[in-house]
């Protein structure tokens, strides 16, 4: 064995490991640029410290800091149909599924879980943007159904995160029907009185914003996220006009009456408990005075031609 291979080699390994350590400790954030340190970002949801951007977060992560000691089970759902048209681009739409399967370790890209949040049992449904963009086709319309039916059986509120480029092009008319079956699934839930709450990521664009996205009882936002039916530049491209700053941005959708609320993901889960309290508990927050068969002398209004003594004031109309 050479000098090389015993002296040389292991240098340069050890400097390439440092390396390679040193940038998985300190993450940059995309927005202001800042260096943040792993703990500190982990500790803060991935919301930059600096500038309060929200990072990506995977399904799995919001649902650990979601549910009661980050405790839920994922629910199986139906096998959908593979490439039904057999669509092809530049590449067959079956490889391009194979692909994000072996990205995200899962089917596609809806994730139906339920558990127990603030002490009361929810049903949650999530879209992954990592896979193929978090489009809807029809394994996502099975995946709502899915939820909705979950939610209907176990009494308990549906909530939603989306995060998706819109329908599946690849399934066609197929993905467009995905759209009024979701619409009917929610139909189901309101009937039987239960809550459907909407939390919208970054980004909810398409069919899904065209549908389930906006429908719910009440909608939330994470900051700054761009939610929309058509992207900005396609718009400008069509009225020939610009758009005002802000444009399809949470903030401005909430300035316009489009959504409830803008929550921060750190305070994400205190706001959905307190609206799940609030929707599911009925009862009165203190005991109703019972003053039974007790007569209550209720005052006249006076009319104009009353006089008044003493220091009583006349009464308004």
């Amino acid at each position: 064995m050479s000098w090389l291979t015993n002296f040389v080699r292991p240098k340069i390994q050890a400097l390439v490991n440092r390396a390679q350590i040193g940038d998985a400790l300190w993450v940059k954030c995309s927005s202001c640029e800042q260096m943040i340190f792993h703990r500190d970002l982990a500790e803060r949801q991935k919301v930059c410290p600096h500038c309060d951007f929200h990072m990506a977060i995977k399904p799995s992560e919001r649902f650990s800091l979601l549910f009661d000691e980050g405790n839920y089970q994922t629910i199986e759902l139906p096998a959908a149909p593979v490439d039904p048209l057999k669509f092809r681009d530049r590449r067959r739409y079956a490889d391009r599924l194979k692909e994000a399967q072996n990205k995200t370790g899962r089917d596609d890209a809806v994730i139906v879980v339920h558990g127990a949040i603030g002490g009361y049992q929810t049903v949650v449904c999530a879209l992954d943007f990592n896979f193929m963009a978090g489009s809807m086709g029809v394994a996502v319309g099975d995946g709502f159904l899915a939820a909705a039916r979950l939610a209907i059986l176990q009494k308990a509120p549906l909530l939603i995160f989306t995060s998706s480029g819109g329908a599946r092009m690849q399934e066609g008319v197929l993905s467009l029907m995905q759209m009024p079956r979701t619409i009917v699934a929610l139909d189901e839930v309101r009937e039987t009185g239960l809550p459907y709450i909407v939390i919208l990521t970054h980004p909810t664009t398409g069919g899904v914003t065209a549908s389930f996205a906006m429908l719910g009882d009440i909608t939330l936002a994470e900051p700054d996220a761009l939610v929309g039916f058509a992207g900005p530049r396609v718009i400008e491209d069509t009225i020939h006009e610009s758009l005002p700053d802000g444009f399809q941005k949470s903030e401005y959708l909430f300035e316009h009456g489009m959504i409830d609320m803008v929550v921060s993901r750190n305070k994400l889960r205190d706001c959905l408990i307190n609206l799940v309290c609030l929707l599911l508990d009925k009862r009165p927050t203190a005991e109703i005075a019972n003053i039974g068969d007790q007569e209550v002398d209720i005052p006249e209004l006076a009319s104009e031609n009353d006089t008044f003594s003493g220091d009583s004031p006349p009464l308004e109309r």
